[in-house]
This record gives structure tokens, C-alpha cells and sequence, in this order.
């Protein structure tokens, strides 16, 4: 299962928030309320969040087996 935990913990400690994330760079309210749920998103979006919070996947998501 993959988690956004890590994205939220990133995040925090960014220069960044929720606001800027969706007014500055763009980012889809939507998308945003399918990563606080864990929901799928797309490697675009990772891709996008590794480069706005400067950090790596593992930064963004986790995966633990089921």
C-alpha cells in the first residue's frame, strides 16, 4: 500500500503550503485532497512535487506491503 505520509511531513518543513502548492506552482485542490487520503496520483504529480519541494520520492510517498 502507498502512503502520503511522507508528503505531508516535507511539506511542513518546506517554504511551501497547501495555498502556494495550488496558486503559485499550480497544483490541483483536488489532488491534494486525493494525497491527504491516499489515493493514486499520477508520476506527473510526483514528479512536480519532487521539483517544487526540492526533495526525492521517498520525500512524497511510501510503500508498505499488504
Amino acid at each position: 500500500m502507498i502512503n502520503y505520509k511522507p508528503f505531508w511531513n516535507t511539506l511542513e518543513k518546506s517554504s511551501e503550503n497547501w495555498y502556494t502548492l495550488t496558486t503559485k506552482h499550480n497544483i490541483n485542490p483536488a489532488t491534494l485532497h486525493r494525497l491527504k487520503h491516499d489515493k493514486p496520483v499520477s508520476t506527473v504529480t510526483i514528479d512536480a512535487l519532487c521539483r517544487i519541494l526540492d526533495c526525492n520520492v521517498n520525500d512524497i510517498l511510501q510503500y508498505t506491503p499488504n
